[in-house]
Formats: C-alpha cells, structure tokens, sequence
C-alpha cells in the first residue's frame, strides 16, 4: 500500500497529525494496533482540554477520529512490524498490509508505569490516575496519596497539596530520589504526610470509587484518590537502532523531525517537557506541517 503520510499511532498526537497532513491535500494513512484514542480510552473526565467544560476521555478520542475520517484520512487497526527507508522513501511492515510512504510521523504515545498491586487496575478513572493536572481538581477538599519519590512526585505532590485537604507521600525507598530543592518545600507543607520505605500493598474502595490504601508497613490510609508516579515507558521499541532516542524517548527539535529525514516524532513518545493531550496535539500539528514542506522539497 502507498501513501505520501504515514501516521503511527492513532492517539491525539497521531490523529492530529494526520488530520492536518489530510487537510494539506495528502494521502493519509493512520495505523493502531488498538482502538483510536490512545490514553485518552483510560480517561474518565477531562476538564481541561480547550473547548470543553467536561467531556469524557472517550468521547473525546470519538471526536478526533471522526474529524480525522471526514478530511479523507484512512485508519487501519495494524501494528507496525519494521521501518526501513530506501532513498526517499520509508517502507512498514506492519500486521496487515506493508506500506510505502514519502514521510511518517511516529506517535506511538508512552504508557504509565504501574504498580501493579490489586486494586490498581479496578479502580482506573475511579481515583487511580497517572496524571495530576487532568484529574487533581476532581479531588479538592479530599484525602490524596501520591506514589513515587522522584521530581514527578514531588512535583504534583506539591499540586495536590493545594487542592486536597491531606496529601501522603508513599515512596518505597528511605530518601526521595527528586531534587533537594523540591523535599525540602514538600517537607515544609503542613498538609503533606511522609511514609517511606514502604509500598502500597492494596487499592481498596467500594466499587464506586477508592476509599483507601494498605501499605506494606500494616498502615492503611483512608484516601478518596491515588496518584501514581513511578515512571512512564515510552512505546518506542520499533525506532531503535533507527533513530536517535534518549532514555527511550525520540529526540526531535522544536518541528518534531527527528534524526532521520522525512521521518517526525509528535506527543508523549518524544522528547517533551510536558506530556497533556492539548500538547500531544499540537505536536501532532507542528509535525504534519513539517512533514508538509519536508515532501515538497523532495519534488
């Protein structure tokens, strides 16, 4: 199959991209292994995307796709396999059809590291989350645990602190790994709460949401929320060896283009300061733009 674009990756960044790249008069291919809508599928409410007052992450992911679709762009559920390039031209392997494309723009997303502990996974989008501006305000006046220890943690422990009414900090180790300079304000907030060397053993709640959280140390911590910050892996696998990545992460500039030519990184899977879906999908425009004029220079 040829197209002049190839998206991977159907999550905000990657529809994004591909509807601005459709929109510019190209042939457009966007590929997921899974349904459309990356993270946001996992996202209960989002309130702070433009444009929305409130709108579910799903009903959200619906509304990129179909925008998507109605400029021409064509969505296929295959995972992609293999990228070479032969000249000028990039050629996927992917589990349905191979593809030939002049330029692709890769936005495969990260996924949050969990902890893994029962629980975790019951209580996704019910007072789990992984990401404390999208869903912290869902928690104000409430009782929040925050787990991790490093600048992340730290960070949107101190966040959250000013939107609940207790934060607790559960990190497995004796010392924070984050900068000194971000323990030494979370030590100095009266609402925060430390518990180190100790883990989160179980989520618990009541089917409607979580109500608290046993540690390994026999505590267990009434709390309406848990935030979870112990690292995020970045879906990458497929440009190693091909591309220039830093701890996994594609390293692009400011116009997403990454080391390769013709080849464009957009959203969480890129080297990026801040990771939010308003972000992703800027990226994903800048990206689309750049592969815009990277093809017509090729002609």
């Amino acid at each position: 199959m040829e197209c002049d674009v190839l998206v991977i990756g159907c999550g905000p960044a990657g529809l994004s991209a591909a509807g601005y790249a459709a929109r510019a008069g190209y042939n457009v291919l966007a590929i997921d292994s899974l349904a459309p809508g990356g993270q946001l599928l996992y996202i209960d409410e989002i309130e702070n995307y433009p444009g929305y007052e409130k709108v579910s992450g799903y009903a959200l992911a619906e509304n990129f796709e179909k925008q998507a679709t109605s400029f021409g762009v064509k969505i296929e559920f295959w995972g992609a396999l293999d990228i070479d390039k032969d000249g000028n031209l990039f050629k996927v392997k992917t589990t349905g059809e191979d593809i030939t494309a002049k330029a692709v723009i890769f936005a495969t997303g990260a996924a949050h590291r969990h902890l893994g502990c029962p629980g975790e996974e019951e209580y996704q989008g019910k007072g789990v989350s992984y990401c404390a501006t999208c869903d912290g305000p869902f928690f104000k006046g409430k009782k929040i645990a925050v787990v991790g220890g490093g600048d992340t943690a730290l960070t949107d422990a101190l966040y959250l602190s000013k939107l609940g009414s207790e934060v607790h900090i559960i990190h497995r180790r004796n010392e924070f790994r984050g900068q000194k300079v971000l323990q030494d304000r979370v030590k100095a907030k009266d609402n925060i709460f430390l518990h180190l060397s100790c883990n989160v053993e179980r989520i618990n709640g009541d089917g409607k949401g979580v109500t608290s959280v046993s540690l390994t140390d026999g505590t267990e911590l009434e709390v309406n929320a848990v935030f979870i910050f112990v690292g995020i892996t970045p879906n990458s696998q497929l440009l190693e060896d091909f591309a220039e990545m830093s701890g996994g992460f594609v390293i692009t500039d400011n116009h997403m283009r990454t080391t390769v030519p013709g080849l464009f990184a957009a959203g969480d899977v890129r080297t990026t300061p801040f990771r939010q879906v308003v972000t992703a999908a800027g990226d994903g425009a800048a990206a689309a733009h750049a592969a815009d004029e990277y093809i017509q220079n090729l002609q």
